[in-house]
């Protein structure tokens, strides 16, 4: 299971530091939550179809030859339900973008309840430091969730905000969904096989090009298992109950933090609030997706190796598929209605695709990252991720934005970016590192000062 390792590695990691009695625990829970969101369906345990293997030496390991690619038709973006054709940006805003949205709602991420309790920011601390030789002032905050309504469920979400200690005026920020303590934010980032050289890390590139980063940690709004949703912000507000299967799954969770974090942001006056980007990796980089298409006012998109489930394309069989999304370990990432399409029903009969979700963002410009085949693997599938940047492009044409401007799969290190949509395959692992300059010199062009 090597890729598939490399892929939940530091969740994982997080995951073996807990006792085997508490993860045991986990899950036991995990699958009775998950049982009885398959009873809520009607759908037996026979019915769930077994997701390809991440390693490549198994019987059932995942495709990773593109001569084996099925081939698969895509839902248009700019065609209505009612089969006429979206000509104009008042019919795609007013009419295709609603039924997209929808679509995503109810059968995959999940919708958003109708009251979900207040969150009320403290400042725990604020300190001048520095990252690598450049001062910062740096806050620690804390955002409580009003639980009057239901005692036994607390919800604070842990948020840090990083602006340059001298600047004259508000910075444009990057929103990171991630880890305010991580030993990888501290390491020099590495290319390889693309120069030597060691760049400096993703915080002092920002800061020294005098912008800030904020991070909000996605563990303390919703945990990572099935096990955390009669907790966390779902299970608050379900007051300990189960969901609903067209209720919010932990990415859509996710992404609900990031923009309580953007609302603190705009009360900040160190930030530019109107130049805000959201970013993350792997299930933070599709959570960071789900937060830009739902949330107009992120400014910006650096979206890392979200692969299935964020931006890559669901029908194409390469990688990881839709039946790993939909087992006891990834389900809660989404609405229980998604399971349908690893059971019941194909992924063909899915209404909505990965371009449309990266349609969502237009006009506004998405940044798309992925690593290396040889040193990140293949389960997140690179080309299946470029390729719904290519299949969102009419509907950014629509909007008068550049599109990808080819539909050919770039070489290694071939940085796609002179339209709204980018694309770069980097030549590291599973990070957004080595795309952290190429990110900048292209968010510049929309965040000139």
């Amino acid at each position: 299971m090597k890729l598939l390792f490399i892929l939940c590695f530091i969740p994982w990691s997080a995951f073996t530091q807990i006792p085997q009695a508490m993860r045991d625990s986990i899950n036991r829970v995990t699958q009775a939550d998950y049982e009885q969101m398959l009873n809520q369906l009607n759908i037996k345990k026979n019915q769930l179809r077994p997701g390809p293997s991440g390693n490549p030496s198994d019987a059932n390991a995942a495709n990773n030859f593109e001569n084996k690619v099925n081939q698969y038709a895509l839902p248009d973006p700019l065609l209505l339900k009612n089969g006429k054709p979206v000509k104009d940006e008042n019919a795609w805003w007013n009419l295709r973008r609603p039924e997209i949205v929808n679509d995503f709602e109810q059968e995959v991420y999940g919708r958003l309840p109708n009251e979900i309790p207040k969150v009320s920011w403290r400042i725990i601390s604020v300190k001048d430091t520095i990252v690598g030789n450049q001062p910062i002032k740096q806050k620690i905050l804390k955002g409580v969730v009003d639980n009057s309504t239901y005692r036994a469920v607390n919800v604070e979400i842990e948020f840090l905000v990083a602006t340059p200690a001298h600047a004259n005026s508000a910075v444009p920020l990057v929103l990171e969904l991630g880890w305010i303590k991580s030993s990888w934010d501290n390491s020099p980032i590495k290319p390889i096989g693309l120069g030597s050289a060691a760049e400096p890390t993703w915080k002092e590139q920002l800061i020294s090009n005098g912008w800030g980063y904020a991070i909000v940690v996605p563990s303390s709004i919703q945990a990572d298992n099935g096990a955390g949703l009669t907790r966390g912000i779902i299970g608050l507000v379900n007051k300990g109950t189960y969901r609903k299967p067209d209720e919010w799954g932990a990415l859509r969770a996710w992404a609900w933090g990031a923009s309580r974090a953007l609302d603190y942001l705009e009360t900040d006056k160190d930030v530019d609030a109107k130049r805000v980007a959201i970013e993350g990796l792997s299930r933070y980089g599709k959570a960071a997706l789900v937060a830009m298409a739902f949330d107009s006012r992120f400014s910006l998109g650096f979206i890392g190796s979200s692969g299935a489930g964020g931006a890559k394309i669901l029908r194409r069989i390469f990688g990881e598929q839709v039946e790993n999304l939909c087992s006891s370990g990834g389900y809660h990432w989404f609405a229980g209605n998604f399971i349908k399409y690893a059971s019941t029903k194909t992924i063909d009969d899915l209404p909505v695709d990965a371009h449309e979700l990266l349609a969502m963002c237009a006009p506004r410009p998405v940044f798309i990252s992925a690593g290396s085949p040889q040193v990140e693997g293949q389960w997140i599938d690179a080309k299946g991720m470029f390729l719904a940047g290519v299949h969102a492009g009419p509907v950014y044409q629509l909007l008068n934005r550049k599109d990808l401007n080819t539909n050919v799969f770039p070489a290694l290190g071939s940085a796609l970016t002179s339209g709204e949509i980018a694309f770069r395959q980097h030549a590291g692992g599973h990070s957004t590192g080595p795309n952290w300059s190429t990110w900048i010199g292209w968010a510049s062009k929309y965040w000139k000062n």
